[in-house]
Formats: C-alpha cells, sequence, structure tokens
C-alpha cells in the first residue's frame, strides 16, 4: 500500500489544539505501520519548519520519532516541501534518511504514473506568492536566519507562515480551479494521477483518462488521506468513526 496525506499543520492553534492534532496523526502513523510501503508527506506537515545546523522546532520530537520508527522499519517515505514547511535543509535527509522534494515529484508506482505536487503557487494570478516563496526559499534570505538565535529564527518562521496563510485567505481565485486546469493539463501528458494539497478541499475527480485527487487536510476530523493499492487510489478518512468538527484555520 502507498499513502499520501498533506496539510497537516503542525504548530498552527495553540499548544493543545495542535498537540491533538498530532495525537491522531501518530494514530495514522501507527495504522499504516502493517501494510505500507511508501508513505508520500504532500507538504505543510508543519505549519512552521526552520532548521539549524544543530537545532530543530523541538515541539514535534514525537511526529519525528514515529516517522524514523517507519523508516527503521524499511518503509520509503518522501517528504515534498509545501509553502508553510519551507525552511528545510538537511536534518530529514541525514537523520531520518528521508528525502525533501523542493520540486514537484513524477513517478511510476506500479505501473501508474503519478505527478505529485502540493499545490502551492497553481492557482491563477499567483504572481504574488510565486515572489514571496521565491524569496522565502533563497539561499541568501534562509542564511539570514541561519545567524539569529534558534528562539527568534523559529518565531519568525512562524510569523511568515502566519503572513502567507494571511495572503491565501484573502486570495481571490476566482471561478475556474487552477489546481484542477492544471492537473488536467498533467493528464493529458499522460499522467495516470495528479495529487496534490493545499487547497484544503479533498476531492477525487476522474479527468479524461486520469484523476486528479486533491488529499484535503487535517484541520477537523476526520482527516483525509489517499491510499494507492496498487491497483486504483482511494481518498480515504481517518479516525473512519470520526464525529465531523469544525475546521481550524
Amino acid at each position: 500500500m502507498i499513502y499520501f496525506f498533506s496539510d497537516v499543520h503542525l504548530g498552527l492553534g495553540t499548544r493543545e489544539e495542535y498537540r491533538h492534532r498530532e495525537d491522531i496523526l501518530l494514530d495514522f502513523l501507527a495504522m499504516i505501520r502493517h501494510d505500507c510501503e511508501r508513505l508520500y508527506i504532500v507538504g505543510d506537515l508543519f505549519d512552521y519548519w526552520f532548521e539549524y545546523k544543530t537545532v530543530v522546532p523541538k515541539y514535534f520530537f514525537r511526529t519525528i520519532t514515529a516517522l524514523y520508527n517507519l523508516r527503521r522499519d524499511g518503509i520509503a517515505i518522501e517528504y515534498l516541501m509545501g509553502n508553510h514547511d519551507f525552511g528545510h535543509h538537511t536534518f530529514f535527509r541525514d537523520e531520518l534518511d528521508i528525502p525533501i522534494h523542493t520540486d514537484d515529484i513524477t513517478t511510476t508506482l506500479h505501473g501508474k504514473s503519478f505527478y505529485i505536487a502540493h499545490g502551492d503557487g497553481k492557482a491563477y494570478n499567483d504572481t504574488g506568492y510565486l515572489i514571496l516563496r521565491a524569496i522565502l526559499r533563497n539561499r541568501f534570505a534562509q542564511t539570514l536566519y541561519g545567524v539569529l538565535h534558534p528562539d527568534i529564527g523559529i518565531g519568525l518562521a512562524s510569523n511568515t507562515s502566519k503572513s502567507s496563510r494571511s495572503y491565501t485567505d484573502r486570495k481571490e481565485y476566482g471561478t475556474r480551479d487552477g489546481l484542477l486546469d492544471f492537473a488536467e493539463k498533467k493528464i493529458t501528458e499522460g499522467f495516470d494521477y495528479v495529487v496534490m494539497g493545499h487547497r484544503h478541499l479533498a476531492q477525487m475527480r476522474q479527468c479524461g483518462t486520469g484523476y486528479y485527487v486533491n488529499l484535503g487536510h487535517w484541520l477537523s476530523m476526520p482527516a483525509t488521506y489517499g491510499l494507492f493499492d496498487g491497483n486504483a487510489m482511494h481518498l480515504q478518512q481517518f479516525p473512519a468513526n470520526a464525529v465531523k468538527t469544525n475546521t481550524f484555520y
């Protein structure tokens, strides 16, 4: 089984709120442990992430440990950077053996071709965000972050994440869904599945010969995730019996 999830946004809200969200994520990671051959984290696992040479945010150690244990069991994990967890460098690669992808992923899984993207920058009229992303991921800008005391630098990363969220909340996306149109284009190029997150709107839609899958989010329960069983992709809920809760943004 191959699993996909995105937009957990650990660090968003109060400590109590996102710790509860992390508890559910840890239950999910424990559930998939027995049959998962590969896991794709499709961006924004954290609402902010910035690491230093010897320091990483401490509040997420339980999730980091769970991912490490999956890797130790031989489960492949790939992490696609989102628009909030932009401050990744070498920690996940060197300490957890989890590669961090800064660009979209194209791959073949059990004979099916996948295009995997977080989805940021693919909405129409998103030039402002693309400029912001280029600045945030600029090596010089991140070097400046790196000379700050971690308490200050991680605090700035959190504030930058809030600015990105504010921009997204104010943005007028128009009548056309740019992510869907992007997916349709990729399917005409021959991809069987286009998998994204970012919009916090879970959906699976057939487009010609392929499917567009948006993984939704974990900001309310039940959360949504993708499961590819080797033959077909499925969009599922976790916990399966959860009572619907209000979305926290």
